[in-house]
């Protein structure tokens, strides 16, 4: 079968990096040194009696998929990647196989998976406490057990990710998808599920006045999340690209707050006083119950410390790399930063239940919707035009761009 496969050694790190400053981001995708290459491999064979193959309908592109492309991401993260591999973690599909031990799934259901390869899939029979916590992604074993390192479906090297037409599951990474639900809506489950485990973690308040930064998918999606659980609380987003901030308004946000008078429009906002220092940027007293900084380079954290009130609490959502903080309004106004990987089992309305079952059923219901927001599918072989329009979001008007396996 054809696939889309990441590699990157030391030497390629090095060489790739250089000559980016020369040649530009197409060198990563395009070019005898790039990230990412259309490959022959073999169809996947179930790992084991508890695994599923799996025959892919749409993969979802992700913004880490991209910062892996490009070598954006923190080398501290490769212990627990393994290469060449095969991208792709936003998975809705169909089985065509089951193990003899998978009871609870059939030839023929159309699944979405939770990508996480944690101690059950590993075959660990000493489960780390993450894991006994219902958050597998957190898991301390992802360089563990009977699979090669990797910490997710697409970052292994044995468990090929969803840039391919075949992958194989374990059974308990499955979620079924409800009759009602189209594909498109499913293939956003896994981007619904990071929005919903960061409100989870980090739950507003009615009435009060959130900010989140960044209007991408998750922002979007956190929006949504918000409009629909929580009730009449202020949403303000900080968005420079104008189809995003738009798009953001449109999902339910009060206000589109200015990057270049973003202290004075939030102290506005939320009624914060700004006090000038001997240098640099003023500092606010008051400000946001809660921020969701979806991007988190040095920039916007040290902002969203800003911004943030005294015992406000942030929420780290996107994946950077290393970032330089001045932490004063850390100690100063007292502070929580929580960071956001994944999702798990949680109490939600009195019971147990996983946020991939949670979404799923907000979506069926019509009670969030995502259809809309996967705006651009390509085929696999078009993968590099995938790439250009994600790095042109804006001039594109794209929100979520999928890998489609769909005959047309």
């Amino acid at each position: 079968m054809k696939a889309l496969q990441f590699n990157a050694g030391v030497i390629d790190f090095i060489m790739a990096k250089a000559a980016s400053f020369l040649f530009g981001k197409k060198i990563f995708y395009k070019g005898p040194i790039r990230t990412i290459r259309l490959v022959d491999t073999p169809e996947p064979e179930l790992v084991s009696p508890d695994w599923v193959k799996i025959e892919t309908i749409y993969c979802g592109f992700c913004g880490s998929d991209q910062n892996l492309i490009l070598l954006h991401d923190s080398p501290s993260a490769s212990p627990f990647t393994s290469m060449p591999c095969i991208l792709g973690h936003e998975i809705v599909g169909k089985i065509i196989q089951t193990g003899a031990s998978v009871n609870n799934f059939s030839k023929g259901d159309i699944v979405v998976i939770n990508p996480f390869l944690g101690c059950a899939t590993r075959d660990i029979d000493n489960i780390c406490h993450s894991c006994l916590d219902g958050r597998n992604s957190c898991c301390e074993n992802f360089a563990e057990g009977s699979l090669p390192p990797g910490m997710l479906t697409g970052l292994n090297k044995k468990i090929n990710g969803g840039f391919a037409p075949f992958m194989s599951a374990h059974k308990s990474q499955l979620f079924k998808v409800p009759n009602k639900l189209s594909h498109k809506s499913a293939v956003m489950t896994e981007p619904l599920t990071i929005a919903l485990g960061t409100l989870f973690d980090n739950m507003p308040k009615p009435h009060e006045k959130v900010l989140i930064i960044g209007g991408g998918v998750i922002g979007t999606l956190l929006i949504r999340s918000i409009q629909a659980l929580v009730k009449n609380c202020h949403i303000s987003v900080i968005e420079p690209a104008p189809f995003a901030a738009l798009l953001a308004e449109k999902s339910g946000a009060k206000n589109i707050i200015p990057i270049n008078d973003m202290l004075n429009d939030a102290a506005q906002i939320t009624g914060a006083k700004l006090y000038k220092p001997l240098m640099g940027q003023d500092m606010p007293m008051g400000g946001f119950e809660r921020i969701y900084d979806t991007v988190s380079n040095s920039k916007t954290l040290n902002n969203s410390l800003r911004l943030l009130k005294a015992q406000g609490t942030l929420s780290v959502v996107g994946i950077g790399g290393d970032v330089k903080l001045d932490l004063t309004p850390l100690w100063l106004k007292l502070q929580t930063i929580k960071g956001v990987y994944g999702s798990g089992q949680i109490i939600y309305q009195g019971k147990s239940q996983h946020v991939f079952d949670i979404a799923l059923n907000l979506m069926e219901t019509n009670v969030i919707k995502t259809e809309d927001l996967v705006t651009h599918e390509f085929r696999l072989e078009e993968y590099s035009d995938l790439i250009e329009v994600n790095l042109s979001k804006n001039k594109h008007k794209a929100v979520k761009t999928v890998i489609s396996f769909v005959d047309k």
